[in-house]
């Protein structure tokens, strides 16, 4: 039997993390098939396995960077003890799953689930210099984190993923053990609520289901078993006929309820005491829930931006029910968040708002989705913006409202791209985008979920990042699976995406015009103007934090003082070996001056060269070059 971990330290989070996401994975049409509550748009599943995918690749991430820290520099001997000092601590490893979850939470029960990881990690990091924690730790994480969800929903209802939290947090808490042990308990207790879902809210009662976010945490604490005794419990039952206990007996460990303090009854909103002050609910208050949205998204034309888009659910909002779901990660002070939660409370439901320390995940139910923007606009500053509109059929599940399914487009290109500007660029060509934030790559799922937006037989993936080669192939062959022929043009930056999208011809075959894009693409070397955020080892030598690099290619070539003298040297290398077109585009953060002299310098230095600018906004570089 392999050697498991009955102390919670980063490995066991790393653990858990890609545990939980495989669960999520298996379980994912399951929970989508029994979305039933507060809308049925059939992808809560779907909705949590990409937000824990999103906390997934944030542990590896802080995994990867401190192995890479670790790493010997050139000329110094292995082994020196340097890359122990440098180990990944329990607080780094759950600070980044909670921060990955909160960026990447998708629909009502992601958003929930993402909150339920903060308040584990609040109290886990609390000790910044803990190597690990201990049962009575991770029971204390567990309640924090029961309470903290139900705090972030302005409405709390039993019989949805609150209740399955609370529970697992209740019987828990009954345990002097090790992690193992809490876990198991939590598990058990979690899985006899589930089970009560049914009979307190009347749609699922209806339907016959249990309630699918709860559902899904189930799955996510099952990982948790799994990563501490190195066996799967056996998963509950979801549908209403089932009983507590665990169905289809054969692999993994069974938990019944026996000898397991908390769990031998079923808790309800008088057994499981939410945080102090808490709301009460009955099963007809409007709230929490697990009814997320996906589908398929165009622009919006009516000004929200280019980080906005419109996205149509598949049906199923009951009469009465607010048309629209409104989600957005908001740049806001905790003040001005409490004021557009009163704001938001009055415009709809199924308000809940996640997240802290500036940085908030809002999602809402209503009907004027501008009005719900505008209040974000008020509180601070709204980015990745997401309307769903539940009325209209979607995409990839099936028409809603009784109408016929959108009929499907013959291609579309999906892009990569890592600034708002570029997106607006790459949408008016008509390209299905999904936008890279500096740190914040899209997952596999977002890239899977770009595709099924785009609605064709036939996609070109474009996604303009080295990095992102991996993500997109498994994103390629998981649409191919789907029955969509996809092409991936492996473009490593943006500049080569955009030569290949103006070559893009959709009326030709479609292997000629992915041969002439990626030939477009092959044809556009690359480079970029970046400051550097740490001392490092280059190929142009040591650079120090604050140097300008100008990287051609994906290597530094440059390092300089000015970005502006930065950026000619770079150009005059990339010319250096001739070109016909220089693409630019500007960053945010880059000097205002720079596009006028680099087009001053190509004019009179290089023949027959035309020059380009675009507005890339927030795209993490300070310059993007391009040279065809």
């Amino acid at each position: 039997m392999p050697q498991v971990p009955q102390t919670f330290d980063a490995l066991a989070v790393r653990t858990w993390c890609g545990l939980a996401l495989e669960a999520l994975g298996r379980a994912r049409e399951e929970i989508d098939a029994i979305n039933v509550y507060p809308v049925a748009d059939g992808d809560t599943g779907t909705n949590l396995y990409l937000t824990v995918e999103s906390a997934a690749a944030a542990v590896e991430a802080v995994f990867a960077g401190h192995e890479a820290v670790a790493a010997p520099a050139p000329g110094t001997a292995e082994g020196t003890g340097a890359g122990r000092e440098r180990e990944v601590s329990l607080a780094d490893a759950v600070r980044a799953m909670a921060h990955g979850a909160l960026i990447g939470a998708r629909g009502n029960s992601g958003t929930i689930l993402a909150q339920l990881l903060r308040g584990m990690a609040q109290v886990l990091a609390a000790d910044g210099g803990t190597a690990h924690t201990d049962g009575r730790g991770l029971c204390l994480a567990l309640r924090n984190a029961a309470d903290s969800a139900r705090g972030a929903v302005a409405h709390p209802v039993e019989g949805t993923v609150l209740s399955v939290a609370s529970a697992a947090a209740h019987a828990a808490s009954g345990i002097e053990g090790d992690c193992g042990e809490v876990a198991v308990a939590a598990y058990a207790g979690a899985g006899v609520a589930l089970s009560a879902t049914t009979g307190q809210l009347a749609v699922l009662e209806h339907a016959g289901v249990v309630d699918a976010g709860g559902r899904g945490l189930v799955a996510v604490l099952a990982a948790l078993v799994q990563t501490f005794t190195g066996e799967a419990p056996r998963p509950f039952a979801a549908s209403a006929s089932a009983s507590a206990a665990p169905h289809e007996p054969g692999e993994g460990t069974a938990l019944g309820t026996m000898g397991v303090p908390g769990v031998t009854r079923v808790p309800g909103t008088t057994d499981l005491p939410g945080p102090a002050g808490a709301p009460d609910a009955s099963p007809g208050t409007a709230g929490a829930g697990t009814g997320d949205g996906s589908g398929t998204a165009t622009r919006r034309p009516d000004g929200l931006g280019a980080d906005a888009a419109v996205v149509c659910g598949d049906g199923g909002a009951e009469s009465g029910h607010p048309a629209f779901e409104v989600i957005y990660l908001l740049d806001a002070e905790d003040a001005a968040v409490d004021r557009l939660r009163d704001r938001l409370d009055g415009l709809g439901d199924s308000l809940v708002v996640v997240g802290g320390d500036g940085l908030w995940n809002v999602h809402v139910h209503v009907d004027d989705a501008g009005a719900a923007v505008e209040a974000g606009v008020e509180a601070g500053r709204p980015h990745r913006i997401r309307i769903t509109h539940f009325a209209l059929g979607d995409a990839h599940t099936g028409a809603g409202a009784g109408r016929p399914p959108r009929e499907r487009t013959q291609r579309a290109v999906v892009a990569v791209v890592p600034g708002e500007g570029l997106a607006g660029l790459y949408t008016e060509a008509g390209a299905t985008t999904v936008l890279a934030r500096p740190g914040e790559p899209p997952a596999n799922g977002e890239l899977v979920e770009a595709v099924r937006r785009a609605h064709a037989r036939e996609v070109v993936l474009l996604p303009n990042d080295a990095d992102l080669r991996h993500t997109a192939a498994a994103a390629a062959e998981q649409a191919r699976a789907e029955g969509v022929r996809v092409a991936l043009i492996p473009t490593r930056s943006a500049v080569q995406g955009i030569a290949a999208l103006a070559v893009h011809e959709p009326e030709r075959r479609f292997d000629e015009d992915v041969v002439a894009m990626t030939s477009a693409a092959g044809a556009t070397r690359y480079a970029e103007v970046a400051v550097a955020e740490r001392q490092s080892w280059t190929m142009a030598g040591i650079c120090q934090a604050g140097d300008v690099l100008g990287l051609i290619e994906g290597d530094v070539a440059v390092i300089g003082a000015d970005v502006t003298a930065t950026a000619e040297t770079v150009l005059d290398r990339m010319l250096a070996a001739g070109g016909e077109m220089v693409t630019l585009v500007l960053g945010d953060e880059a000097p205002e001056t720079i596009a006028a002299h680099l087009e001053s310098r190509v004019r009179e230095s290089y023949l027959a060269v035309d020059t380009v600018v675009y507005r890339g906004g927030r795209q993490g570089a300070l310059l993007l070059i391009g040279v065809e």
